[in-house]
């Protein structure tokens, strides 16, 4: 079973990117590999709870991300620097997530055979 880091860094309803993403995420847990996500950067808007993305006439992806544990998809990663310079907090999010300073994050991406970015 392989390990796959995907990293996301960009913000939520930037066009079909984080849809196609996701896709990719759930077919490769479908396929039974093991599978991790980590935030940086803008992608941390991507777990705000309370988006109301309708208004943009886009698709609302919390139903997806809150879905992953089906998919025993249980990694969550998040960059505490990207956290705290968005203003949020883990209780500003839809998922429960392990917090990681920066200087944690290679260490992290050192543990998995693949690396995805977005």
């Amino acid at each position: 079973m392989k390990r796959y880091l995907f990293i996301m860094r960009r913000l939520p309803y930037s066009g079909t990117h984080l849809q196609e993403t996701l896709d990719a995420i759930l077919t490769a847990a479908a396929f039974d590999q093991h599978v991790a996500l980590l935030f940086v950067d803008d992608a941390v808007w991507q777990l705000k709870n309370q988006q109301q993305p309708a208004g943009l006439g886009l698709k609302d992806t919390s139903a997806i991300f809150q879905a992953l544990q089906i998919y025993d998809v249980n990694d969550v990663f998040i960059e505490q620097e990207s956290l705290q310079a968005a203003g949020l907090t883990s209780t500003d999010l839809i998922l429960p997530v392990v917090s990681l300073p920066r200087a944690e994050v290679s260490g992290l991406m050192r543990t998995y055979d693949l690396i995805i970015p977005d």
